[in-house]
């Protein structure tokens, strides 16, 4: 018990003995000590707190998913799958200092098994399937962990790459049962009687498939992230953060670095499985051109956007990565360019607003907010003491 309170008071200074962007910005999103005993209008209890953002957030989700239209529900269906992914890598790359370039390869993997499942004669509920993928995408986030544990830095980049450049085409070796290039149709199954008899109490619209997919993203993505903030918080998310923060000052404490690295890469794993899950849901399709690379570069962009370590910056940065590129091209159209160059102008916009970040947001959009937040404290209440 000694080892693991004296790790956790390391990490809660936020005093960090390495230059790392990485470890910078993801002490820039910590809770810090500070913060805690400021006065809030929520609940002192964690959970009971976290029970009332989930409520309020999910409130908030219905009235949104019933003011927009069908295009803005699958944007936002899009949304959470992209968010689920991006909040399991914040935990491993911001909480626990490990990067990692493969997690589009274990959200294949939560893809494909959901797809497999629904394509049989009688299928599993649909909470099971997902719940299986979830698991099988843990098993290999596991042995990718276990492999990785010793790897920091660039060496892990390189290891996840090779993960994410590999594991994909595995469908077209197995052609047969993978489906090859062409990938696998995933059979969404319909919506119940239930859902409808609800969206005609709520709102009185229509209860289309595509409003029901999003319902399912959205009540996975508030489970996700109650769970994940629940984890964040308790004893885990203090010892991952001084792994992070201190490794000398926690292994000198008795804690196996290893076995928590390769927590944080299960942890991650499983909310990639689940958000494979949702996306051949909503996709409606598990093919390998759907998780190359650049699925796990968007990943980890759009966490170093929103702030690493802070659930609702990758909240935050998914919904840039979802909203931005065709709001740009709708905007490229609009002022005159043709379809193809106004699809080319949103990848060039999206880049500049990531280089803008970086030089002005180093910690990210939470991130910087909350340090400007806590430096504004400081100074008043620093002025208040020399008035005194």
């Amino acid at each position: 018990m000694t080892q693991h309170r004296s790790a956790p008071s390391t990490a809660s200074t936020g005093e960090l003995t390495s230059d790392s962007p990485v470890e910078a910005t993801a002490a820039a999103n910590a809770p810090s000590t500070g913060a805690r005993r400021g006065r809030s209008l929520l609940p002192s209890n964690t959970l009971l707190r976290h029970l009332l953002v989930l409520l309020v957030c999910a409130v908030g989700a219905v009235v949104l998913l019933e003011v927009t239209d069908a295009f803005t529900n699958s944007q936002l269906a899009q949304l959470t799958y992209y968010a689920i992914a991006a909040g399991g890598l914040t935990v491993l790359t911001g909480l626990n200092g490990q990067i990692s370039l493969g997690h589009g390869a274990l959200m294949a993997v939560g893809a494909y098994t959901t797809a497999l499942f629904l394509d049989a004669d009688e299928p599993l509920p649909l909470p099971v399937v997902l719940l299986v993928a979830v698991l099988l995408a843990t098993v290999v986030g596991a042995l990718v962990g276990v492999a990785a544990a010793r790897l920091h830095g660039p060496y892990l980049a390189g290891a996840t790459l090779a993960l994410a450049v590999g594991l994909p085409s595995l469908a077209i070796h197995f052609h047969d049962t993978l489906g090859g290039e062409q990938g696998l149709r995933v059979r969404a199954p319909q919506a119940p009687q239930a859902f409808d008899d609800f969206i005609g109490l709520v709102s009185g619209n229509s209860a289309s498939n595509t409003k029901w997919l999003a319902y399912v993203g959205t009540i996975c993505l508030l489970v996700t992230y109650f769970l994940l903030a629940n984890l964040v918080r308790s004893r885990i998310g203090r010892t991952w953060r001084a792994v992070r923060d201190q490794e000398v000052a926690a292994e000198l404490a008795g804690i196996d670095l290893g076995v928590w690295r390769v927590l944080a890469f299960v942890v991650s794993a499983a909310a990639a499985g689940l958000a494979g899950g949702v996306l051949a849901l909503v996709v409606r399709l598990a093919a390998p051109s759907g998780f190359t690379l650049v699925l796990s570069l968007g990943l980890l962009t759009a966490i170093v956007l929103g702030g690493l370590g802070s659930l609702l910056g990758a909240l935050l940065g998914s919904a840039l990565l979802v909203f931005l590129p065709p709001f740009v091209t709708d905007l490229g159209a609009d002022l005159g360019l043709d379809s193809t160059e106004a699809a080319q102008l949103a990848p060039f916009v999206y880049g500049v607003v990531l280089i803008v970040a970086m030089v002005f947001a180093p910690a990210g959009f939470v991130g910087t907010i909350r340090q400007r937040w806590h430096g504004a404290r400081a100074r008043r209440a620093a002025r208040d003491a020399a008035q005194a």
